[in-house]
């Protein structure tokens, strides 16, 4: 059986001073996570507030270890952006 894993972030940008500070730094986490690994990303929620951000990512695999571990890389990756913090982090499965 197939496993939807869907992990959710909340970030804060506290230096990023326009929409498109917001943009540049959202980007490029989306594009170094989709060139890592086979997911959608994408930024839902609040989109007008330019230090918050709500992150989805889905991946969906034949094993619920993978896509967990998938998850738990791309978390990674945001975790390790020098320019946010991550202020919440949620993971479920569908």
């Amino acid at each position: 059986m197939a496993a939807i894993g869907l992990l959710e972030l909340e970030v804060h940008l506290p230096h990023a001073r326009s929409r498109k500070d917001k943009r540049r730094v959202i980007r490029s986490i989306k594009d170094r996570a989709r060139a890592r690994h086979n997911i959608a990303i994408a930024e839902v929620g609040e989109v007008e507030r330019i230090r918050f951000c709500h992150l989805a990512v889905v991946t969906v695999s034949g094993a619920r270890l993978d896509a967990e571990k998938r998850l738990a890389s791309v978390a990674e990756i945001v975790e390790q952006t020098a320019e946010i913090e991550v202020t919440e982090r949620r993971m479920q499965w569908l």
